[in-house]
């Protein structure tokens, strides 16, 4: 998922030593970073919205398989041509860790994202999203020792109360309550395993290159998916779509954007300003989505939704910003 303090959709991994071959000639230009982190957040909400579009037609898991792979493809290429070596940087069992991250981060939690969103579309999932922030404070506090300001408590707790708004009564006539509170639930479970994923690399990103670390998480990602799918009973039904082309010129369009070039833009807006600025300006991703899913995918705008959005936002914002 997207907007978040370490990671951002499709996986790709915080490092400010890399990717300079690609937005080096932009450093110069006033505000590059502020215009990156707003440019990623824009394009992850559009993938978001299209990701909905494609789910009418092909399963979440699906999904998750062809972006996976494609991301997969495009990394390793990405690699080749800026000359990173495949060989892992780390001793022991660091590259295992790096692999084992990708299967949280990506093939769990983004087939639970992608179920949670053909469940509750594209508006009430973007509320749930902003849980991510929160569970990688906690995370970060359990187990590298950061604390948390009393202003982040102040967003989690809005970040919570949006989520609970949100289950407590059906926003939309079109959603049954067992969706609602599936979808909410597979949700926020996403929100956990993608920051776990990331917590468990953190330590080791300033140790390994941009390039190596995204690739080697989407491996484990990619190997995570095809395992869920070979050993799913319905795997042929599955993949049905994926032959006959269900969601042909969306989905690879969908993964691109949404697996490929918005962490690239996420990862330089981290690198050409302050990670609190770039944070804050990844979050506006929230009110993105809301306003493409009502113009694109005509979800209904409710009193509710707004109040929830205005919430999550608020509290994502305070959350990922340094005072």
């Amino acid at each position: 998922m997207f907007g978040r303090a370490f990671d951002g959709p499709g996986g790709l991994c915080y490092n400010r030593r890399n990717m300079n071959g690609l937005f080096a000639s932009l450093v110069g230009l006033p505000k590059i970073g502020e215009i990156l982190s707003l440019a990623a957040a824009l394009i992850w909400a559009l993938a978001v919205v299209l990701f909905r579009i494609v789910g009418d037609r092909v399963d979440p898991l699906g999904i998750n398989f062809y972006k996976n792979a494609l991301a997969l493809v495009l990394f390793g290429a990405s690699m080749a041509v800026f000359g990173e070596s495949p060989s892992a940087p780390l001793p022991g069992t660091g590259a295992a860790v790096f692999v084992l991250s990708g299967v949280l981060g990506i093939a769990l939690s983004d087939w639970l994202f992608l179920t949670a969103l053909v469940r509750l579309g594209a508006e009430l999932t973007a509320i749930v999203d902003c849980a991510y922030s929160p569970f990688v404070i906690g995370l970060s506090f359990l187990f590298l020792g950061e604390r948390m300001s009393g202003l982040q408590t102040v967003g989690v707790v809005l970040i919570v109360a949006a989520v609970l708004m949100i289950t407590q009564k059906k926003s939309d006539a079109r959603l049954s309550r067992r969706d609602l509170v599936s979808g909410v639930g597979l949700g926020v479970l996403a929100m956990l395993l993608t920051a776990a994923g990331i917590v468990m690399v953190k330590p080791m990103l300033p140790k390994v290159s941009l390039l190596w670390a995204c690739t080697a998480r989407q491996v484990g990602g990619s190997a995570g998916t095809g395992l869920l799918l070979a050993f799913h009973p319905r795997r042929r039904e599955i993949l049905a779509p994926l032959r006959a082309g269900g969601g042909r010129g969306l989905l690879p369009l969908t993964a691109i954007l949404g697996a490929y070039i918005s962490p690239m833009f996420w990862t330089a807006g981290m690198t050409y300003t302050q990670a609190s600025i770039a944070s804050a300006l990844n979050q506006l991703n929230t009110i993105f989505i809301f306003v493409l899913a009502a113009v694109i995918l005509k979800e209904k705008v409710t009193p509710l939704k707004l109040a929830a959005v205005a919430l999550a936002f608020g509290g994502a914002v305070l959350v990922s910003a340094s005072f």
